[in-house]
């Protein structure tokens, strides 16, 4: 299917679908790095310009609208002012996209807290939004690791279906694949795949080595109870890849399963399963946010699975 991709970053969600058998025709970003990696990576289809700078008739038609959309303007004090607040624009922008060009299917990603926003009205108004536009839809919490993703990250997953297609066309989450060694007992489900297991056999950043961005912040390792200073364990999924860190505008990367150092750009990319000669373009710190903004390429490339198994459904019917 034809994708136009919004909010593309460096094109974690992208590389998964297209791998799954897409074609991702035009996307966007506003973030320059991020789009010097999706052109280094994918070809010139990248457009660098705010959204709601782009006209509606330069994005081409297409069978799917993907893209995550920050959710910090989501209230209970504001949803009757939703319109007005700044910080709610990227996602009517997504919402005017969709119901624009109509796609067959739309996929869009989110954090976990956006189910519980405005004590659940935030997501209440966007599948209203959605299904105003035309659209069937469906709502799915992920924890990545259940897709062989060597990383605990939950996500939400907000799928639409175009209500003039048949229901048996309607997108269908992927079933996961992996599970917590503790509950694998009497499923056929693989365990989880642990961080000692995915960046075993990685060289030290300072050894001998032609890898891309295998670089890493010298940020002090401090085995603190808080997100990005716990002692990271070799024998689980990684903690989730963060594309923030310290309040100040800097990352705050992982430490390695080793617990020496944080972890290098490349690897934190590895954990987000990205392929190992995917090249991240800018600064360090640049690189590291992209990695941790990027939906992982693996669980990616399942939802485009099942994008295909709606397709021939719909083809079919």
């Amino acid at each position: 299917m034809k994708i136009v991709s919004l909010f593309s970053g460096c094109g974690g969600l992208d590389l998964g679908l297209i791998r799954a058998g897409h074609e991702v025709i035009w996307a966007n970003d506003i973030d320059e790095d991020s789009v010097a990696t999706y052109t280094k990576n994918f070809g010139s289809h990248a457009i660098l310009s705010p959204i709601e700078d782009v006209f509606l008739t330069s994005i081409p038609d297409c069978d799917v609208v993907i893209g995550g959309f920050p959710c910090q303007g989501f209230s209970q004090a504001n949803l009757l002012r939703f319109e007005e607040d700044e910080r709610n624009r990227l996602y009517l922008e997504f919402l005017r996209i969709v119901k624009d060009k109509q796609p067959a299917y739309f996929l869009a990603e989110n954090v976990r807290g956006i189910l519980s926003l405005a004590d659940g009205k935030a997501i209440e108004k966007i599948e209203n939004d959605f299904s105003s536009a035309g659209y069937r839809v469906q709502k799915q919490l992920f924890n990545v690791a259940d897709y062989g993703v060597p990383q605990n990250r939950w996500r939400v997953i907000i799928s639409g279906t175009r209500k003039d297609l048949p229901e048996e066309a309607n997108y269908f989450y992927p079933s996961a694949t992996h599970i917590n060694p503790k509950k694998q007992k009497g499923t056929n489900l693989k365990p989880w795949i642990s961080i000692g297991e995915a960046l075993n056999g990685i060289p030290e950043p300072d050894e001998s080595h032609d890898l891309f961005n295998h670089i890493c912040s010298k940020y002090k390792v401090t085995n603190r109870n808080f997100t990005g200073h716990r002692k990271t364990d070799p024998d689980k999924p990684s903690p989730t890849i963060l594309a923030r860190g310290n309040g100040k505008g800097g990352v705050c990367a992982i430490q390695h399963p080793k617990n020496h150092r944080r972890m290098s750009i490349r690897e934190q990319a590895l954990i987000q399963t990205f392929p190992i000669n995917f090249e991240f373009i800018g600064s360090m710190n640049s690189c590291y946010r992209q990695v941790g903004n990027a939906v992982p390429v693996l669980f990616a490339e399942y939802l485009g699975k099942m994008l295909a198994n709606s397709e021939k459904i719909k083809e079919v019917a």
